[in-house]
């Protein structure tokens, strides 16, 4: 089968930071589908997997987690799917990628493709969706259905991947929704995805949060990078949640939190798949029914830029873009 490979962490600018290789198709056995894979969209997770180091690879490595696609075949302990079904994930971050024609994966982490959008449409969702759908409900214990209508939730670095369908997820749970971007571009987007407020992240934010009429936020979702927490700990409401989805090197000063009773969650999508905890399945329902509010036309896709096919130069250039920090929505490759 083709797919993209890596044997060396070079930086994205070397032409040989890719590689288009063949490599033996996967044979699907116990709970694992195999996956035709039809598209797959770029994360900063791709990136951050990528970025230089002295490591280098006997056999050709692929990376990718996030893809739609057709099921080819499944494992004879699979109960979800059956050939022919078209789905979307993302994947474990401790298997083989999905930057290749067939990808094996565990059925409990995949879902069914929303009907009404293309491969690539569907490809731009799943690692995201995961990621905020979980920060919201399972991590702040925010209910998505309404129980928390009228609540306030500021989201840091909305107009990324993470943030763009987590402002519908949250507008989809009643909330009021404070988002921030730095740019016209991403300014306008958010506001077009729901945002009830946007303001700039690159400014002071309380003074920003403040002038709207809020002393505190009831939840505050930290989707950039941890050198807002201290923003993050003033404006967090007492007893009200923070999670975020960023590594931290930094100070994290807690006397704020502690005298709140505020609580700090962390959120890591591969969480499950990698520890193969007893919810696993989770993934599967959370993904199938963000697609049915898909089809129901509640939720969009949070596509943006669909770079095709999918080679070793259309992957070092989407890695490139996303290493800008400037994309909004998401990069997909679409067909081999």
């Amino acid at each position: 089968m083709k797919a993209v490979a890596l044997t060396h962490y070079l930086p994205v600018t070397d032409p040989n930071t890719f590689l288009d290789v063949e490599l033996p198709k996967p044979i699907a056995a116990g709970r694992d589908v195999l996956v035709s894979v039809r598209a797959v969209s770029v994360n900063p997770v791709d990136t951050k997997v990528r970025a230089p180091k002295d490591q280098v690879e006997d056999t050709p490595r692929v990376l990718g987690w996030d893809a739609s696609g057709v099921v080819e075949a499944v494992g004879p302990d699979v109960t979800l799917f059956q050939p022919g079904d078209e789905v979307y994930y993302a994947g474990d971050i401790t298997r083989s990628g999905s930057n290749a024609e067939f990808q094996l994966v565990d059925e409990r982490i995949v879902g069914f493709k929303p009907k009404s959008l293309s491969f690539a449409e569907a490809a731009a969702l799943p690692l995201t969706t995961i990621t905020a759908y979980e920060a919201f409900f399972d991590r702040l214990g925010i209910d998505r259905d309404g129980g928390d209508k009228g609540q306030s939730i500021l989201i840091v670095g909305a107009g990324g991947g993470v943030g763009s369908i987590g402002i519908q997820l949250a507008k989809a749970a009643g909330l009021v929704v404070i988002a921030t971007a730095s740019r016209p571009e991403t300014t306008e987007w958010v506001q077009q995805l729901g945002a009830d407020h946007v303001i700039n992240h690159r400014e002071p934010m309380v003074e920003q949060v403040r002038a709207l009429g809020f002393q505190h936020v009831d939840h505050i979702a930290i989707f950039n990078d941890m050198r807002h927490w201290e923003t993050a700990v003033e404006l967090i409401r007492p007893q009200g949640g923070i999670v975020s989805i960023d590594n931290t090197d930094q100070p994290m000063p807690m006397a704020g939190m502690k005298t709140k009773s505020a609580s700090l969650h962390w959120e890591f999508m591969f969480a499950r798949a990698m520890h193969q905890t007893p919810d696993m399945i989770e993934q599967h329902k959370l993904l199938s029914y963000v697609a049915v509010e898909i089809d129901a036309g509640r939720i969009r896709t949070t596509l943006d830029t669909v770079l095709s096919p999918i080679n070793a130069e259309n992957l070092r250039k989407a890695h490139a873009l996303i290493e800008t920090g400037t994309a909004k929505g998401k990069v997909v490759l679409e067909g081999f």
